[in-house]
């Protein structure tokens, strides 16, 4: 079973995640926990050049092919081989985040960015996707408070206005998919993991 935590920076999906892992292990329940971009060393490499701060310089259809190839390294190198092995995968992002960064944010258009990684990910898609829903005030001030921003981070307000309505477009045409579930991330880090494991018992069954 293939899950993906999707959500705007800031949302505390990747917190509930590993909270979630460490779950999993007291458990000894198989697993393997990966992240987008990363993963592998080739697309970790590529992580590295899209969140420097320091190459301001690349251009937004670079940015989404970048982003494209190392989700294509991903699924090929780790998440497709996993899958076949019947191992659970959880993924911190998949391709939504690209929709919505790239799609929305940059102005690209969701259907460009669908195209580009539609070839990356070759029919891999998420069985269940975790959307953490957030005021986007409320992520970028928890974020800025906490980490020292990264490339995408940096950007003005507005970007991250924009990244948080093409989420909320997501949301809109995912309504009816019961593969695509929201999560309520404003409450605590406990309230919010706890939501996430009532799902995610229902969905693997004897996990609380």
């Amino acid at each position: 079973m293939f899950i993906t935590f999707e959500g705007p920076d800031g949302s505390g999906k990747s917190t509930i995640l590993n909270k979630v892992c460490e779950n999993l292990k007291k458990r000894k329940i198989d697993f393997l926990k990966t992240r987008e971009p990363g993963g592998p060393e080739i697309s970790e490499k590529i992580r590295n050049l899209l969140l420097d701060p320091e190459n301001g310089e690349l251009s937004f259809r670079t940015e989404a092919l970048l982003y494209a190839a190392a989700r294509a390294q991903h699924v090929d190198q780790w998440i497709r081989p996993a899958l076949k092995e019947k191992r659970l995968v959880l993924s911190d992002r998949f391709i939504l985040s690209s929709i919505a960064y790239q799609g929305y944010g940059r102005g690209l258009g969701a259907d460009a960015i669908w195209g580009i990684n539609d070839f990356a990910i070759q029919e891999v898609k998420p069985d269940l996707v975790l959307f953490f829903d957030i005021d986007p005030v409320l992520s970028i001030k928890r974020k800025r408070e906490n980490f020292k921003p990264d490339r995408l981070e940096q950007e003005m307000d507005s970007f991250h206005q924009k990244v948080f309505q093409g989420y909320q477009s997501i949301l809109q045409q995912y309504r009816n998919d019961s593969t695509f579930i929201r999560i309520d991330a404003s409450g605590s880090i406990e309230e919010v993991y706890e939501r996430v494991m009532k799902i995610l018992n229902l969905q693997l069954g004897g996990i609380e």
